[in-house]
């Protein structure tokens, strides 16, 4: 049985603790190729929306063609929660390949405000690469490796971003864009211009500014995240993220808070608290950051393979 099987089995197995099934994904996720993307794609029918959620994450941060089919699926599928279908939507985006515009059109209009708006930025993105703008615009690196949903501007003047960030007259698109440019600029004045944007109207926009600050880690924020997770009138997807920002962020302070909510009402929230946790033990060991780890776990797995 190949390794990519057996960390497959561990993600599929619904009787694992979530934190082992959420480390068993992000080790596909570097493994890469189509067999662990066909694993990924199996578990769809899990009943935790947070992990359907990072499945579809992953397919799209591993940008490969070959998970079109499935995403597609996922963003029809109205049965499927909104975060999920939204992250499935935004994962096309990730993929950037021409071939999903015709669907991401016809979603832009979805009824589920964030689904519709996640399909419209998706849709700039794929625009935007196609039109060779990003080989023109002179953009500030992003140190994440991540692929975001949109390119950073090519401002970098903190109070002009802020004041793009917060315009709710602006397309998302452009808003998105500061947003990403403040992060990767990174000071604490761009982290507290993000956090501003956590009390902007769209539960989309206040999902990815939550996002952005789990990045960062940055403790300056901890209050501002802690408010929106304690607001049980809150988009949970909002709740959600807010708390894997603060697992990533991971001062005491964050993981007194997280533990607090290891019993909410909404279930996404709970199992947000568990891995965002999980995460926490991971930043404050001393020894990798999670996502590092994880790294590490994909290398010796490919020893493995090697030596076998």
């Amino acid at each position: 049985m190949s390794s990519v099987k057996d960390i497959g089995m561990v993600l599929k197995d619904k009787s694992k603790p979530l934190k082992d099934r959420f480390r068993a994904l992000f080790t596909l996720r570097n493994l890469g190729g189509h067999e662990a993307i066909d694993i990924i794609a199996s578990c769809f029918d899990d009943s935790s929306a947070l992990l359907k959620h990072e499945l579809a994450y992953c397919l799209g941060q591993m940008q490969d063609r070959y998970a079109v089919t499935a995403l597609v699926e996922v963003l029809e599928d109205k049965s499927q929660e909104a975060m999920v279908r939204h992250e499935a939507g935004e994962a096309l985006g990730a993929i950037g390949s021409p071939e999903v515009l015709e669907v991401l059109q016809q979603y832009a209009a979805d009824p589920v405000v964030e689904v519709a708006e996640t399909c419209q930025l998706a849709l700039e993105r794929v625009r935007w690469l196609q039109s060779k703008q990003n080989e023109t615009e002179n953009l500030l690196p992003n140190p994440y490796s991540s692929v975001d949903p949109a390119p950073p501007a090519a401002q970098v003047d903190i109070m002009t971003l802020r004041t793009n960030l917060l315009d709710e007259s602006l397309p998302l698109f452009q808003r998105y864009r500061a947003m990403f440019t403040l992060r990767n600029i990174g000071s604490r004045e761009a982290i507290l211009a993000l956090a501003a944007g956590l009390k902007c109207k769209s539960a989309l926009f206040r999902h990815e500014i939550a996002y952005v600050l789990g990045q960062i880690q940055s403790d300056a924020c901890v209050s501002q995240l802690t408010d929106n997770l304690m607001d049980s009138q809150e988009n949970p997807m909002v709740r959600h993220e807010c708390a894997e920002a603060l697992g990533a962020i991971a001062t005491e302070e964050s993981m007194k808070i997280l533990q607090k909510y290891l019993q909410d009402s909404e279930r996404v929230v709970r199992e947000s608290c568990i891995v965002a946790l999980d995460m926490s033990e991971y930043e404050n060991s001393g020894q990798f950051q999670y996502a590092d780890t994880l790294q590490k776990l994909t290398k010796d797995v490919n020893g493995v393979e090697a030596s076998s």
